[in-house]
């Protein structure tokens, strides 16, 4: 949520006065491949819900569109079992946030930064948490350590879990990957193939935090 209408005009202007040399260009999405490994039942898949109690995670942050590439500092608050509130910070230029409730994206964000947001789905796997609609034509592969799950027809998401975690999410139409979120360590990145552009988070701190206040939850 922006403080006012001008710090909403100074984050818009700011994806521009930031801009850079080219970091993200037009390209055909990869095909996806056929998952390989041992078969696994469904329920194989592992639980990513979000531990009881709350979360602070501070972070960087890089977009990268075409000709553009800003930078800023973040954090979201984390809530058992499925809310959450991102805020992006651009120094001097002000602010905004985005409120995941459910499957729900909020982001009361002015057009010239809506695209620093991912879907929901897509933001949710950031933080690990994997929230696809359950489809009965799941397939769950093992390879190695890795578990990895084709979930739906069309559109797929495929995921990949390494050690019961969420490390990675593909979302996956007509055969390839237009989008997708991989955590590795202390990164995680959103790249979309589908309106090229990049997100990543370099997280920084990530701790226990007391119940919320309620005006956290406002937008």
């Amino acid at each position: 949520m922006f403080a006012s209408r001008f710090a909403e005009l100074r984050l818009a202007s700011a994806l521009i006065l930031l801009g850079g040399a080219i970091a993200v260009g037009a390209c055909t999405p990869p095909a996806a491949v056929p998952l390989a490994g041992a078969p696994l039942p469904a329920m194989a898949v592992p639980s990513t819900e979000l531990p009881p109690g709350h979360r602070t995670v501070a972070f960087r942050w890089e977009y990268a569109e075409e000709n553009q590439l800003t930078r800023g500092d973040g954090a979201v608050r984390l809530a058992a079992p499925d809310s959450a509130r991102l805020d992006l910070f651009l120094g001097g230029f002000g602010g905004g946030s985005a409120f995941l409730l459910g499957d729900s994206l909020i982001a009361p964000l002015p057009p010239g930064a809506q695209k620093l947001v991912p879907p929901a789905t897509m933001l949710w796997a950031a933080f690990g948490r994997l929230a696809v609609p359950a489809a009965a034509d799941t397939v769950v592969r093992a390879q190695g350590e890795l578990i990895r799950a084709d979930i739906g027809s069309e559109p797929v998401w495929r995921a990949t879990f390494s050690g019961g975690r969420l490390v990675r999410l593909e979302h996956i139409a007509g055969g390839r990957i237009i989008e997708w979120v991989e955590r590795e360590g202390a990164k995680v990145r959103y790249t979309s193939n589908a309106a090229p552009r990049r997100l990543t988070l370099d997280i920084t701190r990530d701790e226990a935090s007391p119940p919320f206040d309620r005006s956290v939850w406002r937008f």
